[in-house]
């Protein structure tokens, strides 16, 4: 699904390495060549966390996360491929739940720091929330990686880049929630039900900030 014609392959190789501005003439706004793909990519993820049958998400999540390993293999210095692949690691992890889940956390969290060194801003704050996320939900160590206040420090960074998303306030108030700091949980699950979802990802925001509304109602 993420084959394209060898000159393509190839242009989005020498960009990606810095080769463009003086090989070959681009403009900012031309689609890049792997910009395509990672819009299947997300359009698919929103689909199978949103309207697919719990029970069938973790094999679907598999399958998806291969495609996105073909995809970084072609574009591997592309920070949107990055985050997408991360994402969809974490989502795979999350599904499959318990220490099978530590192989796909561990990658998710490698390529998303990876992602940041390229975009400091991590595809508009996506990868420091999914970061943030894979902080919080997995074990600590000798276990695996997480962290609390590493969690946290995640979640800021991500406010500071986006502060009206509804996954960043969503995500931080969950956290917040089992922190047991409720006062704190409770105005940021306001906020990403204030928060406003984004044009490419409206069925999962619109899907946290139904979570966030369930969360006030507990709280």
């Amino acid at each position: 699904m993420f084959h394209r014609p060898l000159f393509a392959t190839v242009l989005a190789t020498m960009i990606g390495m810095g080769w463009g501005a003086t090989s070959l003439a681009q403009t900012p706004t031309e689609p890049q060549a792997w910009e395509g793909d990672v819009a299947e990519v997300r359009q698919r993820w929103e689909r199978i966390t949103t309207a697919m049958p719990e029970e069938r998400r973790e094999a679907a999540l598999e399958e998806l996360a291969e495609r996105s390993a073909g995809l970084l293999d072609a574009y591997p210095r592309q920070s949107p491929v990055l985050v997408w692949r991360g994402i969809v690691l974490a989502s795979h992890a999350r599904a499959a739940g318990g220490l099978s889940a530590l192989g796909s956390a561990k990658q998710a969290r490698e390529v998303l720091e990876r992602a940041v060194e390229l975009d400091p801003e991590g595809h508009h704050g996506s990868a420091w929330v999914t970061l943030g996320a894979l902080y919080d939900r997995a074990p600590g160590w000798p276990v695996a990686f997480g962290d609390a206040e590493t969690a946290e420090r995640m979640f800021r960074r991500a406010l500071s880049i986006r502060p009206a998303g509804i996954d960043v306030h969503y995500y931080y108030a969950a956290f917040l929630e089992e922190e047991g700091r409720d006062g704190e949980a409770r105005e940021h699950a306001r906020r990403a039900v204030a928060g406003t979802a984004r044009a490419t990802r409206p069925l999962s925001d619109e899907a946290l900030r139904d979570a966030a509304r369930g969360m006030l109602a507990r709280l």
